[in-house]
């Protein structure tokens, strides 16, 4: 178990709190709560690779703590009515596709995801604390989520293609 996993484990248990405050209406603390944990994101990354600590177990790990914060949140928003359900119905759906595809191969996440990842996290942010324009940096969350699924299905059919010749 290396320091890069262990803080993607602390990642995912800390979860729980960020919800629990957004749920008590705690925003404030909430956002700091999320804030950390999206940061957290970069933090593993960071280790991994400084320390050659890239494993297989991280690559799987990293973008599913990624997910389960995300989705976790954002489900949690839907509910009190901080964040429309449409959008939030459309990345939930391009998350259990593209992670389905994740677990048969792994893929480095391309530039157009991690725009997406950052995004989302602004997204996500700004509907904690209720901000103006937050519905429509989550609608240009949604059009970056598809526009980075669609590249990843695109280059795991092109994948299976060249192993089959």
């Amino acid at each position: 178990m290396t320091l890069a996993n262990k803080v993607t484990l602390a990642r995912i248990a800390l979860i729980p709190f960020c919800l629990i405050f957004l749920l008590t209406g705690i925003n404030g603390l909430a956002a700091l709560v999320f804030v950390i944990l999206a940061f957290s994101d970069a933090i593993d990354g960071f280790i991994a690779r400084k320390y050659n600590q890239v494993s297989d177990l991280g690559k799987q790990l990293d973008p599913l703590a990624d997910k389960i914060l995300v989705l976790t949140v954002l489900v949690g928003l839907t509910a009190l009515g901080k964040a429309a359900p449409l959008p939030v119905m459309l990345i939930v759906a391009r998350e259990f596709v593209i992670t389905s595809l994740r677990a048969r191969k792994v893929f480095a996440a391309s530039p157009i995801a991690k725009w997406k990842t950052i995004v989302q996290m602004v997204a996500i942010f700004m509907c904690i604390l209720n901000l103006p324009l937050s519905g429509l940096v989550l609608w240009l969350a949604v059009l970056l989520a598809y526009i980075s699924g669609g590249a990843y299905l695109w280059q795991s059919q092109l994948l299976n293609q060249l192993q089959l010749k």
